[in-house]
């Protein structure tokens, strides 16, 4: 039996045509491409679940076995998204389980993204990408920005970092700062782009969601949680009191006996937070996560690695004595170690469960 999948990475079903995912079947698959193409006619997705309908029907008049799915993601592109269709995709397979080969549908690069999701679960046969013909005459390019900005991801992208721009110059014009204006605007876009870069934002959205479960449950992680926050926090204010306690004269100096006095709650803060999430795993499932002991390697050999850089730093500004040097080296060397081994013995545990698994898959 084969499949034919198409992907709608950023949940434009769900948002325009209030149809959830999976979708599975000839009817139900027409029947929502109908439905995503009355809500917005100009949506590329429409035309790829029609195209999947057209790939299903042309391997069935072949004679073969045959059934079209499309899967949703989420509007925050990323993690979230990938990671639901991923779980639909999961369910798909368990409810059609003599499926052995898969055609991917493609209406973009950004659905191929997700090509090594399907690759892992199924043999891929090939890809279908759609290309949609423009009309010839546009009469205004005007016309085509505009309809453009009314995609909500690009009107992230673009129009938001401008209102920032708008906003913060404005205020300080206002105020009469316009310098402390330009460096708050250099803060914000660099907050900004470190969020946009790495994902952070969803990280924070599901973190939130998670600790919201965890309240209403009772789960001991929110407890953990909220102490991990809290030793945060302390590390803040101890490193502040510090910075404007200490006689040092340059503020290089203050500035690395504040994480110096800060980085062993920020370390034990990472420790509780990971030993909530395990414990929680834990009564879930029955056994610990396999990835807790890593972390904990990990997070030991990070504290060795910044305490090693603050006093190689004040050694170079000279607040350290030479003979601090091969004990700051070693911690280095042990911090650095103490990384690789993490990273190794994760790469060592992920290999031994996919050849352990069937299927050679490893399990999640």
């Amino acid at each position: 039996m084969r499949l034919v999948v198409c992907v709608d990475r950023d949940d434009d079903l769900g948002r325009k045509a209030g149809v959830q995912g999976p979708v599975v079947g000839r009817a139900q698959v027409v029947d929502a491409a109908l439905k995503l193409g009355t809500a917005d006619p100009e949506d590329a997705d429409t035309n790829a679940m029609f195209a999947a309908v057209r790939l299903h029907d042309e391997i069935v008049k072949d004679g073969e076995e045959c059934q079209v799915v499309v899967l949703t993601g989420s509007p925050k592109v990323g993690i979230l998204s990938d990671r639901l269709v991923a779980e639909q995709f999961d369910h798909v397979l368990a409810s059609f389980p003599t499926a052995k080969a898969a055609h991917l549908v493609s209406d973009g690069a950004e659905d191929e993204y997700l090509f090594p999701i399907i690759q892992s679960r199924i043999h891929v046969d090939g890809v279908y990408r759609l290309y949609i013909r423009q009309a010839a005459s546009i009469e205004s390019t005007y016309y085509t920005v505009l309809a453009a900005l009314k995609d909500q991801k690009l009107r992230a992208k673009t129009v938001l970092p401008l209102a920032f721009l708008f906003l913060t110059l404005g205020i300080a014009a206002w105020a009469g700062v316009i310098w402390w204006g330009v460096i708050g605007l250099a803060i914000i876009f660099g907050v900004y782009l470190v969020f946009w870069t790495f994902d952070i934002d969803e990280a924070i959205i599901d973190s939130i969601r998670s600790a919201s479960s965890d309240m209403r449950t009772g789960s001991v992680a929110f407890g953990l949680g909220s102490v991990a926050i809290g030793l945060v926090g302390v590390g803040f204010l101890q490193g502040y009191n510090i910075y404007i306690g200490h006689p040092a004269d340059t503020p290089i100096i203050r500035s690395l006996l504040f994480f110096e006095s800060a980085l062993i709650w920020w370390l034990l803060a990472a420790e509780i937070w990971e030993t909530g999430r395990a414990i929680r795993r834990y009564l879930a499932r029955g056994r610990l996560p396999r990835s807790y002991p890593i972390a904990t390697i990990s997070i030991i050999g990070m504290g060795f690695v910044a305490y090693g850089m603050v006093f190689l730093f004040q050694y170079l500004e000279s607040y350290a004595t030479p003979a601090e040097l091969p004990a700051i080296v070693a911690g280095l060397v042990v911090g650095c170690a103490l990384v690789v081994g993490a990273g190794a013995l994760s790469q060592y545990l992920k290999s031994r469960a996919s050849v352990s698994s069937p299927g050679g898959h490893t399990p999640t």
